[in-house]
């Protein structure tokens, strides 16, 4: 199995705030964008893959700012880092002002997908190589987030947790 890079998997989708997906305050919902989200991820981690992948988690959001209605919403999502069968994917999420154009970075999220054949068992994938420095910071990040992950689900010692505990040391 060939490795692959978080550039092979990127995708991009834009798309416009309408009406029926706003709040009472002409905000997007943010269901509406979990949604979004979970569609563009689901693509980068399939195009990572090259398998069936199924949403395993939602690891972090944060709404950092409301995407008004009639805004251009445009969110990228990268594999980050690649286990033996799941993919952490990071997404930003990217407003475009009316009149200037200038996008603005409005939101951010991690999720993890996992890689299955046709009967719904998990499936290994290829390694991810990180190449820019920003890249090599989340695929570094993700080892601990996932350990953490581990941790509080009582699925890996906390003794066991190395990237954790080099944070500490």
């Amino acid at each position: 199995m060939q490795p692959r890079t978080a550039f092979q998997s990127k995708t991009v989708v834009t798309d416009l705030v309408l009406p029926s997906e706003t709040n009472p305050i002409n905000n997007l919902f943010g269901g509406e964008l979990l949604a979004r989200m979970d569609r563009a991820a689901s693509i980068a981690a399939r195009r990572h893959s090259r398998r069936i992948v199924v949403t395993a988690s939602v690891n972090h959001v944060a709404f950092n700012r409301s995407v008004p209605l009639g805004s251009v919403v445009t969110i990228e999502a990268k594999v980050s880092r690649a286990f033996t069968s799941s993919m952490e994917v990071y997404m930003d999420v990217w407003i475009e002002d009316r009149e200037s154009g200038e996008c603005i970075k409005a939101n951010e999220a991690i999720y993890t997908f996992v890689a299955v054949d046709e009967t719904g068992r998990p499936v290994k994938v290829p390694e991810l190589i990180p190449e820019t420095e920003l890249e090599k910071e989340r695929y570094d990040a993700a080892l601990r987030r996932k350990q953490l992950s581990l941790v509080l689900a009582g699925k890996l010692n906390p003794s066991d947790a190395t990237e954790l505990k080099a944070i500490f040391e």
